[in-house]
């Protein structure tokens, strides 16, 4: 039985609500224990799974662990690839080019599904702002929403507002802090990609990436603050989230990470279709944080933000992106070299931004031109003018928004 058919069979189960019957079944039948431990227990795993035996050569072997930017694969003691716990950050680049086919993602499908069904308070999806049109161009938001209460979820947050907020507290950063020509500074708290290649391959440019938390574990957090009790779920197209979720400091905020594909697997199962579902909207987010999940977005929305907090600010905030791990590298590499020419820098760690993420159900240019759309159906152009993020800080203990740069504990990491 290979991994995917037990995935596949359990998963159905699970929906079905006839999990137990199927474990016992598997008692008599043939199946990888490891495997199913995997499934059933995913955070006593790494992100990346190996799912049997490598059976190329060693020359083969060498290549796929050389080619890790984080050195997170290695050789084991038995001959086959295994995966660094420690140092992976769960960017699927292994699992995309492994010619075997021997290495796959962690799955949180199984243990989520059992905690929505028996939690004792709320359980939250938070979803990512790469989301839109990601089941359908006639699946509106409003409709995902209320598919996703079909499935036992008590309320859906779009972590767009959050972005929001993020946005705010890497703006009030680059006011305070970039006053000279010489000064930079360095995002995307939104990608785990980004900052662990700063953190483990650049960790000499840390101290210009601010200490802020990404928009996924801000929303986690503050759903605790408010529902001590709450149990948080996200959902999106980035394998690297998984890990992320995981990190030491920041763990508290987010239960499970559940991907498109594994959401949509459980459409299925369950033969729900988001499009035929009612309209549930309840969207607060501004064009700013809506358009995070595109190559560029955060650089436009933090320009944007500071452009409105201090439109006479004599240093002018001027920015620069890459996407993809290559230019990520080209751009860092220039900044060190004194060639960024630029103030901001904004990495993404996938072709195209979060859109084009591994687990994305859509071509990333469709993804992409999707969240730009919805960008603009925006009520509010910039977190400033948005008054759900100021009535959410208040919510929260922060009375002002520079409440941000002192008094958010939720909204800060060490890096």
């Amino acid at each position: 039985m290979t991994f995917e058919m037990l995935y596949n069979r359990l998963l159905k189960a699970s929906v079905n609500g006839g999990m137990q019957e199927e474990l016992n079944l598997l008692e008599d039948e043939g199946y990888d224990p490891y495997q199913l431990d995997c499934l059933l227990h995913p955070r006593k795993h790494p992100v990346v799974i190996r799912t049997g035996r490598c059976d190329c050569s060693c020359d083969q072997k060498d290549e796929c662990r050389n080619k890790c930017l984080f050195n997170a694969l290695f050789v084991n003691k038995d001959g086959n690839i295994d995966i660094r716990t420690d140092t992976c950050v769960g960017c699927g680049d292994c699992v995309a080019h492994c010619k075997a086919g021997k290495l796959t993602e962690s799955r949180d499908i199984l243990p989520a599904l059992e905690t929505i069904r028996n939690a004792k308070g709320p359980v939250y999806a938070m979803i990512a702002p790469a989301f839109v049109n990601q089941y359908a161009d006639d699946v509106t938001p409003g409709k995902l929403r209320t598919a996703l209460k079909q499935i036992g979820f008590s309320g859906v947050v779009e972590v767009a507002l959050f972005a929001d907020i993020l946005t705010l507290k890497e703006a009030l950063e680059f006011d305070q802090n970039i006053h000279t020509e010489q000064d930079f500074q360095l995002t995307s708290c939104c990608c785990p990609m980004w900052i662990g290649m700063i953190r483990k391959v650049y960790s000499q440019l840390v101290t210009h990436v601010p200490a802020s938390v990404s928009p996924m574990a801000a929303c986690g957090r503050s759903i605790k603050k408010i529902y001590p009790d709450a149990v948080t779920v996200f959902i999106g197209p980035c394998m690297a989230k998984k890990a992320e979720a995981r990190e030491a400091d920041i763990k508290d905020s987010t239960d499970f990470v559940l991907t498109f594909q594994e959401v949509q697997d459980i459409f299925d199962f369950a033969q729900i279709n988001p499009a035929d579902m009612e309209e549930d909207e309840r969207d607060h987010s501004s064009r700013a944080g809506r358009i995070y999940a595109g190559v560029g977005g955060v650089s436009e929305a933090v320009r944007m933000t500071v452009e409105r907090i201090n439109p006479h600010r004599d240093v002018t905030i001027r920015t620069r992106y890459a996407d993809g791990v290559p230019a990520c590298k080209q751009m860092l590499n220039d900044i060190l070299e004194g060639n960024g020419n630029a103030n901001f820098f904004e990495g993404m760690g996938c072709v195209g931004g979060c859109v084009g993420g591994p687990k994305a159900l859509i071509p990333r240019e469709q993804g992409l031109e999707s969240v730009v759309r919805y960008g603009n159906e925006a009520t509010y152009q910039t977190p400033i003018d948005n008054p759900y993020v100021l009535k959410l800080l208040h919510q929260l203990g922060l009375e002002t928004i520079e409440g941000l740069l002192k008094d958010s504990d939720i909204f800060v990491r060490k890096l």
